[in-house]
């Protein structure tokens, strides 16, 4: 199977098994496990924060940043594609009892002025803006690393208007090569950052939320009361800094394979693929009216492709780990073969 469902499909490696079993643990709940400790200070360090903290998921993650700094009556402003809006279950109403705000962009990425003309005016009748999610990249919108002159005028904006920040980076490092750029550079300025270990790094479970000292005692107690404590940890927290060490610099390599199959699927009439500015691990398509995208789900399934389906004919695909040039090549085959029957 050719799984581009999502980069969340990868297996650990064996080197990534090894270091998993060989790890040094303690107690992580009474903040005793030495190998989680060390995973919490070097992804703090290319988040460009103070600390961090390990946790089960990064959905967990954006939860616990929500609930620092929002609380009943609250607002929270998001891209309206954005991962806390769509993709959490609600959770910043179950957990804060806030509300969300979407900030109209089909892309994920919008500017200050898109900020400020979202912001209410300070009245009993209205929720008070209290944060603002970034998605870094943005999934929904396409895999695309933001702009830094468009993330940083959101900083700024928010900053202006007395509101936090959450830069949800999930997928942060694939930005940061993409771009070029240390991944500090893109999480300094926020007051809290998601990173997601079980994605494109390849780690079975496992995301960081980092941010300043000040805010441990919170984090903390908000894992806690979510049951987010672990016990041996290092286990699992092997896995992050392996993954750290050894699988940044390559997600170069599932972007151009992403890029590959982009430009392949690109030359199929039967296709429509949207074009980005700066392409990560990701490539969304829809399929016209006159061709029917159930049947083009099925067989490719049936040839040994899977995809994500985003919705009736918005398609996904993720490269990842697990995916090398060669499955592009013979993907892109299959692409072919099928779309020739449609």
């Amino acid at each position: 199977m050719i799984d581009l469902f999502s980069d969340t499909v990868t297996r650990p490696t064996p080197a990534m098994r090894t270091a998993m079993a060989e790890a040094e643990v303690g107690d992580e709940q009474r903040g005793e496990d030495p190998t989680t400790r060390r995973l919490e200070q070097q992804a703090a360090e290319l988040l460009g924060q103070e600390t961090s903290t390990f946790l089960p998921s990064a959905t967990m993650a954006n939860q616990i940043a929500i609930q620092l700094f929002c609380g009943p009556g609250d607002e929270i402003l998001s891209a309206e594609n954005g991962h806390v809006l769509n993709y959490e279950a609600g959770g910043a109403a179950v957990h804060a009892r806030a509300s969300m705000r979407s900030i109209p962009t089909w892309t994920g990425i919008f500017g200050c002025n898109a900020v400020l003309q979202r912001l209410r005016h300070d009245t009993p009748h209205a929720p008070r803006p209290r944060l603002v999610v970034v998605e870094n990249t943005t999934n929904a919108g396409g895999g695309r690393p933001w702009p830094l002159d468009e993330s940083d005028g959101v900083l700024r904006a928010a900053q202006q208007n007395g509101l936090r920040t959450h830069l949800d980076g999930s997928r942060l490092f694939n930005a940061a090569v993409a771009l070029k750029e240390p991944s500090a550079r893109l999480g300094r300025g926020f007051d809290t950052v998601t990173l997601c270990l079980s994605k494109g790094l390849g780690c079975p479970v496992g995301a960081l939320l980092a941010h300043s000292r000040e805010l441990t005692p919170a984090v903390r107690r908000l894992k806690q009361l979510m049951g987010g404590a672990m016990r041996q940890s290092g286990i699992l927290s092997a896995a992050g800094l392996y993954a750290i060490e050894h699988h940044v610099k390559r997600l170069a390599e599932d972007h151009e394979n992403a890029r590959a199959l982009f430009e392949g699927l690109d030359e199929l009439p039967q296709l429509v693929v949207e074009r980005i500015p700066v392409r990560t691990n990701m490539v969304y398509f829809e399929v016209p009216d006159r061709y029917s995208p159930d049947q083009l789900e099925k067989e490719l399934l049936d040839a040994g492709v899977r995809l994500s389906r985003i919705h009736s004919r918005r398609f996904r695909a993720v490269t990842h780990l697990d995916i090398d040039a060669a499955a592009i090549d013979q993907a892109l085959q299959i692409f072919r073969d099928v779309c020739n029957r449609l």
